[in-house]
């Protein structure tokens, strides 16, 4: 194996059966020169026993970066991960995204310097993302519309999204054109523009700090670039406890002085100031 081309930063808490489908996924990618850093915000035992175990299964590395459960501090973890980092180019997705089996081949033959991509994300409910196996995983019967639909998923044009690959995928990313912001479930970039900027700003609550990181990455002159329908995951249903209101408007300050201020550097980043 030569040296490690990406690192994939995979974010968890306390969720373990989700995190098992998502290690078997990139178990099943057609690009293997990468190793998974998890970003682990305070996960009990089972978690760490599920990680251990999945040490001695999969092809790849496996880094299991972890602190004490203190309530929400994703940032925080994130940033512990990123330094902890190996590549020169990172890929971060979450602990209940499941990627398609070229998920990081198109992170890696997509990237250039001066930018950022931000890949696509297709919502499972919960019966169907409880319905996915190691087996559905491995043989890609969990980006199969076919087999989608006979666990009761509805026709939609999105399921498009699920198996486009080629001139279908870049015809359909060019006619549904979006900001191409810094994406948490899934997005990648350069190691040394995320350290130039600081890292996360660890003040930023549930929901956000991945496009105020965006946002600064953006001020900075790295452009992003838009591949929602190149780069797929399948992202399990699942419980949202942290979100409120105050910390939406806590979020939403912070971002709006990044906007008006054009700021680059976070004061409570990696480095602390």
């Amino acid at each position: 194996m030569s040296e490690i081309a990406i690192s994939v930063i995979i974010s968890t808490y306390n969720s373990p059966e989700w995190l098992a489908k998502v290690l078997h996924g990139y178990n099943n990618q057609t690009y293997q020169n990468f190793e998974v850093v998890i970003a682990d915000d305070g996960s009990k035992q089972e978690t760490i026993d599920l990680i251990e175990a999945f040490k001695k299964e999969v092809f790849y590395p496996i880094t299991h970066i972890w602190h004490e459960d203190n309530g929400f501090q994703k940032s925080q973890i994130l940033n512990k991960a990123i330094v902890n980092c190996q590549a020169e180019y990172i890929l971060m997705s979450d602990g209940d995204c499941i990627p398609r089996e070229d998920f990081v081949e198109v992170h890696i033959r997509e990237r250039e310097i001066g930018y950022f991509l931000s890949g696509g994300y297709f919502m499972l409910p919960m019966d169907i993302s409880k319905a996915i196996t190691k087996e559905s995983i491995m043989n890609g019967d969990c980006f199969n519309v076919t087999w989608l639909k006979s666990h009761g998923l509805k026709p939609s044009f999105k399921n498009n999204k699920l198996t486009a690959k080629g001139f279908k995928s870049w015809f359909l990313n060019a006619i549904t054109p979006t900001n191409a912001s810094w994406n948490g479930h899934n997005a990648s970039g350069w190691k040394k523009d995320i350290v130039d900027i600081n890292g996360f700003d660890e003040r930023m609550q549930y929901g956000g700090q991945d496009r105020e990181l965006g946002e600064r990455l953006m001020n900075l002159g790295i452009k992003g670039k838009q591949i929602r329908y190149s780069a797929v995951c399948i992202h399990l249903d699942h419980p949202r406890g942290y979100k409120n209101q105050e910390s939406i408007n806590k979020n939403l300050a912070i971002r709006k002085t990044t906007k008006t201020e054009k700021r680059v550097w976070t004061n409570f980043g990696i480095v602390k100031k």
